[in-house]
This record gives C-alpha cells, structure tokens and sequence, in this order.
C-alpha cells in the first residue's frame, strides 16, 4: 500500500521547525511537510468558499480566517492524496509526540485494517462511545463510535475518502473537525483507534495557533449554543447510523 505521512506546517510558525524535525524523524512513515493556508494570507477564492448556513444542522458560529484556513489546509492534504496517487495517508498537526509503545501498534492496526473510503482517527482524547469493536492489537483497538469526535491532530485518511471529503467541501459552513463528523453529508465511513499514543504539546510550543479571544456577551452566546447545537449533532449522528444498519 502507497502511504505516507503529511506533517501540516504553518512557514511563519518558525518556533515549531524543530518539532516538525523531530517527528519526521520518529515516524515510520516517509513524511513531508505541507504548507498550512495562512489565514493572514487567504485569497478571496479561499474566503469565499466559506458559506454560512449550508447545511443542517446549522453550525450556529462565524467562522474566523485562522478557522477557514485550517479547513483549506486539510484539503491541500486531501487533494495530495488524489494528485499523488497514494492508497492513504497519516496527516498530522505539527504538535504532536508518539508514545513509543502504544502509537507503532495503533498505527499498524488502522494500517492493516483500512478499507477504500475510510477515514481512521488517532485522537488525544476519547470522546463518544463505543458501539462497535472491530479490530485490536496490543492495547490498540479500531472502533465505531455512536458519534464522529471532535479534533484533528491526526488521522490517517484513504484516497477514498479524501476524494469524498473534496467534492462535499468544495464550500463549507463549519471548521473542519464539525465537518468530518457529517457522515451523512459525505459519506466516507469515520472510525477511531484508541488508546492512539498521540499526544498535543502546543503548550510547550508556545500555545496554539488557532485559539479565540471572546468577549463576555460572546462567551455566554457561546455557552448558550454550543449544547444546543452538539444535541443536534448527535440526534442525526443517531439517525444516520439507525439508517445505515437498516441498510
């Protein structure tokens, strides 16, 4: 299987080079580093692929420029897939660290086990629940969980899927994580390995590069919607796995 690693690297970001270094270096896969979209530096055609309100449930926040250019970044990685004629490929944020003994068997078990369309998860945090345990290896287990989790930090992405996730994102209404958990909306099938052995340490680089400064009135606002919009969330997450057994 043609597979490779896609390290999505900020060029500005000069303090986190040597992180990018150092995880070329530990992985077990070839990697390259693929420019991350500069939200400082989005052409209009990037901007005007943000289209609010295209999709239900409604994403119920404006998206900031650093938020559509991370979504851009994803889709450079998802095009490379398709362009360069890969089977798959690990695309990773550039601060990340591996646990040497839980990540090789993580790795190799979404590996192993990918099929055409797949998109496999490697999260720092568990979130959901387990409805379905596929495959395991060590202390590494493939799982289908009742709802898609939140984050991107790493996932290994088939060039199935990545052909999917282009054509339903050529505009979009929501970061890309929110997005990803619509399986309805583009039909790759989303799974997660856990324990995955990926761990963040942007607060050792500094702190993230994508963080959000709120006001009082929008914090509340905030809190105020954001249950009511991940209870929407899950209710189609439920009607589309309830429909997909079915079928």
């Amino acid at each position: 299987m043609k597979t490779q690693a896609m390290i999505i690297h900020l060029a500005r970001a000069t303090a986190r080079r040597a992180q990018v270094a150092a995880m070329q270096e530990r992985l077990p896969l070839p990697a390259e580093v693929v420019d991350a979209v500069d939200g400082q530096q989005l052409a209009e055609l990037q901007k005007h692929a943000y289209q609010p309100r295209l999709s239900q449930p409604r994403y119920p926040f404006e998206l900031r420029l650093s938020e559509i250019a991370v979504f851009h970044s994803h889709r450079r990685c998802w095009q490379r897939i398709v362009d360069q004629g890969l089977d798959a490929a690990l695309i990773l944020e550039d601060d990340l660290q591996f646990d040497a003994d839980i990540f090789p068997p993580a790795l190799s078990l979404a590996l192993d086990h990918l099929r055409p369309g797949d998109f496999i998860r490697l999260p720092i945090k568990e979130r959901g629940t387990p409805v379905e345990v596929i495959a395991s290896n060590g202390p590494a287990r493939l799982l289908a969980y009742d709802r898609v989790g939140l984050g991107m930090q790493a996932q290994l992405v088939s060039r199935g899927a990545a052909e999917a996730l282009l054509a339903a994102s050529e505009q979009f209404d929501r970061p890309v994580d929110d997005f990803v958990q619509m399986q309805w909306l583009h039909g790759a099938r989303v799974l997660t390995v856990w324990p995955s052995g990926v761990q963040e340490v942007s607060g050792d680089l500094g702190g993230s590069l994508n963080s959000r400064k709120t006001g009082g009135f929008e914090k509340l606002r905030r809190e105020i919607l954001r249950p009511i919009y991940r209870h929407r969330m899950a209710r189609r997450a439920a009607q589309y796995q309830n429909a997909s057994r079915q079928g």
